[in-house]
C-alpha cells in the first residue's frame, strides 16, 4: 500500500539532498518519478531543486491554486510515476495535502514530502501542519545548533545580523538569511524569557 511519507527538519537538514539522493535511486533501477517544488522558492532558479552542497535537478513547480491529485493524475496517463518527491511542502495548503493523500490511497503512488516543520517565529507552516495530522510516516531529518544539540528551531536575521521576532511568515533565503539553532540558542537569540 503507498503512503504519504513528510521527511521534516530545519533549514541545512540536507532534505534536498535526500530527495535528490532518493529520486535518482528510482531512476537509475529504470522508474519514472514525478519531482516537484514550490514556485515561490526559485533560489536556484525556477522549476529547479537544488541542494547547498551542489547537486540539482529540474522539477515541476506548483502554486496554491495547483490541483496536485489531477496533475499527478494526467502524468500517470501518459508516463505512469513510480513515486512522487515534493520539495518546499511547508508551502503546501490544507487541500493539497489531502490532494496527495489521494495520490497515496487511490492511485497507489507514495508521495515523499520534504519541508520545513516550523517557521523563524517558532510557529507550524500550514502545510507542514496538516502533514503532520494526515502523512502515514513522519520522518525527521537531523541538523546540529553550534553548541552541538539537534536544531529544532530557525532564526531570520535582519540585516544587522541580530534575530528577527516579527515578520511575514514566507521570506526566501538561505545561509545569509537564516540559522537553525536548538530552542534554548533559539530563545536566547530571539530575546525569549517566558512562556508565550
Amino acid at each position: 500500500m503507498a503512503k504519504l511519507y513528510f521527511h521534516y527538519s530545519t533549514m541545512n537538514a540536507g532534505k534536498s539532498t535526500l530527495l535528490l539522493q532518493a529520486a535518482h535511486n528510482y531512476r537509475e533501477r529504470g522508474m519514472q518519478v514525478m519531482t516537484l517544488t514550490a514556485a515561490l522558492d526559485d533560489r536556484a532558479g525556477m522549476g529547479r531543486i537544488a541542494s547547498r552542497i551542489g547537486i540539482g535537478a529540474d522539477a515541476e513547480t506548483f502554486t496554491p491554486d495547483c490541483d496536485l491529485f489531477a496533475r499527478v493524475q494526467a502524468c500517470q496517463a501518459v508516463a505512469p510515476p513510480a513515486c512522487i518527491f515534493l520539495d518546499e511542502a511547508q508551502f503546501l495548503t490544507r487541500e493539497q495535502v489531502w490532494q496527495l493523500a489521494r495520490v497515496a490511497d487511490d492511485l497507489g503512488i507514495p508521495v515523499m514530502c520534504y519541508g520545513l516543520r516550523v517557521d523563524f517565529r517558532g510557529q507550524l507552516f500550514p502545510g507542514s501542519a496538516n502533514l503532520l495530522a494526515l502523512a502515514d510516516d513522519l520522518r525527521e531529518i537531523r541538523t546540529i545548533c553550534h553548541c552541538g544539540r539537534k536544531a529544532t528551531m530557525v532564526v531570520r536575521r535582519g540585516p544587522d545580523g541580530l534575530a528577527l521576532r516579527e515578520g511575514a511568515q514566507v521570506q526566501i533565503g538561505g545561509n545569509e538569511t537564516y540559522v537553525s539553532l536548538c530552542r534554548r540558542h533559539w530563545r536566547e537569540a530571539v530575546g525569549e524569557t517566558h512562556d508565550h
